[in-house]
């Protein structure tokens, strides 16, 4: 999945920086990334938000897309739509999401659902952010809702791992 994520990432011209983030609780994925040729750099494994920022902050970057590396069905084409939507919306934060029902009938159940203008939603697990405002808090933030059942696949359980399995 690292390696399909990774060519999705490279397949967009804008995108100009990949670093994969690892810590003492993934370190095959440090392996891995490493041989895929693209950066590597140990978190103190905190928990994904608190990674996204120490990454942002060590690095020092501004606009940063975050994907996770658990997408298997990502394409370059919904991170080039991300991407437009980001700098369109003049927002300091984008989060792309599906709608609950999307997921149902897919037969999976997100982990965390928002209500975002009347709709039940769940993050998919791409995000742009402003690094210039990483200390801010909770940002203004686009959202962008995504439709397609194979972008929404988030593979976590073994449950979501047999539903893609099935899909390929």
């Amino acid at each position: 999945m690292l390696q399909h994520v990774i060519e999705a990432l490279k397949g967009v011209k804008t995108i100009v920086r990949i670093v994969v983030a690892t810590s003492f609780n993934t370190p095959q994925t440090s392996i891995e990334a490493n041989n895929l040729g693209v950066e590597v750099l140990a978190t103190p494994g905190d928990g994904f938000e608190k990674d996204m920022r120490y990454v942002i902050r060590k690095l020092d970057l501004q606009d940063v897309l975050v994907v996770s590396a658990d997408l298997p069905f990502i394409t370059s084409d919904i991170i080039r739509e991300a991407i437009q939507c980001y700098y369109s919306s003049r927002k300091p934060a984008l989060a792309v999401m599906a709608r609950i029902e999307d997921y149902e009938r897919l037969g999976v159940k997100p982990q965390y659902i928002f209500e975002v203008d009347g709709q039940r939603l769940s993050a998919v697990g791409i995000n742009l952010i402003d690094g210039r405002r990483i200390d801010e808090g909770e940002l203004d933030q686009e959202v962008l809702v995504v439709s397609s059942q194979d972008l929404i696949l988030n593979v976590n359980t073994h449950q979501e791992l047999d539903v893609a399995r099935k899909r390929l």
